[in-house]
């Protein structure tokens, strides 16, 4: 049994969680289940409120992930340099805690208690301006240090001394040269020299040309000035780690503000995603109770499209009695009348909206006790300690389970789970076995649910079901009602009367005849109830064209001609006229098979004539594998004979 997704809170879930930013958040919205104290549900279903008028007032808060944050800072407080990469990260997050701080802070124009969060928001101005000078474009700045601007702007004067000194050997040496451009190769200045003037370039070859005609040197006059570079190269990063590791320390000293930070994050980024949901499901602040009284107006589930859906009016607790009251006994307690109802029991045709009924009055419970508000124009629900369902037909294959099985197994997880404070639906109640005994369950279930005193709603065909709930105190009938004349559900419920199938009715629009249908009224109800009943169409079952199975037709062969040619008999072969020797006699297809020159042929019996016997041709007892099997074939038949072997005979097709 999983209510969740028997009640499709798990797809709301789903759509809850795509509204919000962090990793944190959704998880908490996967792992979201109902609240069990009234104070926590209350300062939840209050932050749901205030996040949702603040979303409408200011537009959506500016949040961001914080995940790779995390990781960030456990690796600086570990000590590890972080990388200018790693370094911005952590700056975008404190500017995103600046944005936050300040879209809080508008709003306690409208004293929204959500805006006092930013007090615990922490801007760090200082590190983030201090990251912002020093990185840029996931580097260290020129300008981080006097320092590093010196160092770089030398190392620029002395790379663009070593293009002009490579310049300058072109110059001088332009007859040996293969082109009038320096090259980089393997991260050298290089220049272009013809392969047979290779030792006029004093040089190292650092490549060469695919066709090798051309090799690329490093000239020997440029070595003191790669010397001079190396070393500035080598200040530059012992300058670049100085400042990477600056920064490091002093992330790592905010390390406790930076957490608070994110903590906020996420827990701001989850209470605003309830009411981004609010917003997307148009719903409303549900009142909660403790008198176990629910009521629904214009409920919705809210999977179901806006456009069709017929909202639901809803009401349990005191259905029925309208002077029923709750109040307080001189004690304190809160006291109940003995009228209150507990249960009902929804009846009416297929497709008539029982089951999306229940589940919407479900979900709606079970949203509001989840601290988010539901999609309905109004709601006053009580607390439940548990929400137990059966829903569909629970088949498993896989366990061996029927319908009935299936039900029966969940109908008893519920039974052994349920108390006073517990909420209960289940669909087709009884259904998937022998009418009569399945009633009689049906029966025996309403009996234990309404000794628990859970709130309970169910949903049935069986007309006894519904006499049951007429008679018996704190459950009532209701009924979801439909259009005779369109053969269409109207999804409304009416409480306190019961419902009827229509069956006949929708039968009688689709088609059946009378007869058949007068037939059917008298097998349900006897045949006094067909006078009640009123049909429209008084045509018959008309036969249509229909497909039909085709069988090979079997053809009966003369049995004498299974004598007319035997193994031997020399045959002539029409239209060819050609003599053969039949090799196999005709087959129940009229068949036989004939051995002319080097090959032998299957062919129709109406096709050949005798023309000599066997027995005129050859002596008796002789054998024809000398004619018609070959040498090798023969000679292997014979060892066979003799002895075991592992030789096959072949024979021609």
């Amino acid at each position: 049994m999983n209510t969740e997704q028997q009640i499709e809170f798990d797809k709301i879930k789903e759509i809850w969680a795509e509204l919000a930013v962090t990793g944190a958040a959704k998880k908490e919205i996967a792992e979201a289940s109902v609240y069990l104290d009234e104070m926590e549900l209350s300062s939840r279903l209050r932050d749901t409120t205030n996040s949702k008028r603040m979303i409408e007032k200011l537009g959506n808060p500016p949040l961001q992930d914080v995940t790779e944050i995390r990781e960030i800072l456990t690796e600086a407080g570990k000590g590890s340099c972080l990388t200018p990469y790693q370094l911005e990260r952590v700056e975008k997050v404190l500017v995103v805690v600046e944005r936050l701080k300040d879209y809080l802070g508008r709003g306690k124009q409208y004293e929204n208690p959500l805006a006092y969060y930013d007090e615990n928001l922490d801007e760090l101005k200082d590190l983030r301006e201090e990251i912002c000078r020093q990185i840029r474009y996931e580097a260290v700045d020129d300008r981080a240090t006097n320092t590093l601007f010196e160092i770089r702007t030398k190392i620029a004067r002395a790379e663009e001394a070593v293009k002009q000194k490579a310049e300058q050997v072109i110059r001088n040496n332009k007859d040996c040269m293969a082109d009038t451009y320096y090259t980089m190769r393997n991260g050298r200045i290089c220049v272009p020299v013809k392969k047979e003037y290779r030792y006029r370039i004093p040089g190292s070859v650092i490549d060469k040309s695919a066709s090798g005609n051309t090799v690329f040197v490093e000239p020997a006059a440029l070595g003191k000035h790669y010397e001079e570079l190396q070393m500035l190269r080598v200040e530059e990063e012992n300058e670049v780690y100085q400042v990477l590791y600056t920064l490091t320390a002093l992330v790592s000293d905010a390390i406790p503000s930076m957490e608070e930070n994110m903590s906020m994050i996420e827990k701001l980024d989850f209470i605003f995603s309830k009411g981004k949901l609010s917003i997307d499901l148009d719903c409303t602040e549900p009142r909660i109770n403790f008198a176990r009284y629910i009521s629904l107006k214009e409920a919705r589930h809210p999977l179901m499209d806006r456009n069709i859906n017929v909202p639901l009016n809803f009401e349990l607790g005191n259905t029925g009695h309208p002077e029923t009251k709750v109040g307080d006994d001189i004690n304190g307690n809160r006291a109940e009348t003995p009228e209150r109802i507990r249960g009902i029991v929804i009846t009416g045709p297929n497709t008539g909206g029982k089951t999306v009924a229940i589940k919407t009055v479900m979900i709606n419970s079970y949203m509001a006790q989840c601290g988010l508000h539901v999609p309905c124009k109004e709601a006053d629900i009580c607390m439940n300690s548990n929400y137990l369902s059966d829903i569909g037909d629970g088949q498993n294959l896989s366990e061996n389970l029927s319908t009935f099985s299936a039900h029966i197994k969940n109908v008893l997880e519920i039974l052994k789970q349920v108390n006073k404070d517990s909420f209960v639906i289940m669909d087709e109640l009884g259904s998937g076995t022998d009418p009569a005994e399945g009633m009689g369950i049906a029966t025996a279930i309403l009996e234990e649910l309404k000794k628990s005193g859970a709130n309970f709603l169910v949903t049935t065909h069986y007309p006894e079901i519904k006499e049951y709930a007429d008679r018996t105190e704190n459950i009532i009938n209701a009924r979801m009602t439909f259009d005779k004349e369109t053969l269409m559900p109207t999804y409304r419920m009416v409480i306190g009367e019961a419902g009827e199938s229509c069956a006949f009715y929708i039968a009688d629009r689709l088609g059946m005849p009378e007869e058949m249908l007068k037939c059917a009224v008298a097998a349900a109800y006897g045949k006094k109830a067909v006078k009640n009943y009123r049909f429209h169409n008084n045509e018959t079952i008309k036969e249509e064209n229909t497909r039909k199975i085709s069988r090979i037709k079997e053809t009966h062969i003369d049995s004498r001609l299974g004598t007319k040619y035997n193994i031997g008999d020399s045959v002539m072969v029409y239209p060819d006229k050609k003599i053969g020797i039949v090799c196999e006699p005709i087959n129940d297809k009229g068949v036989l098979r004939v051995q002319i020159a080097d090959k032998k042929i299957y062919i129709n019996h109406k096709r050949v004539k005798l023309h000599v016997k066997a027995e005129e041709l050859y002596p008796e007892d002789y054998d024809f594998s000398i004619i018609f099997d070959s040498v090798e074939n023969r000679k292997k038949r014979h060892d066979m004979e003799r002895k075991y072997t592992e030789e096959t005979i072949s024979y021609d097709e």
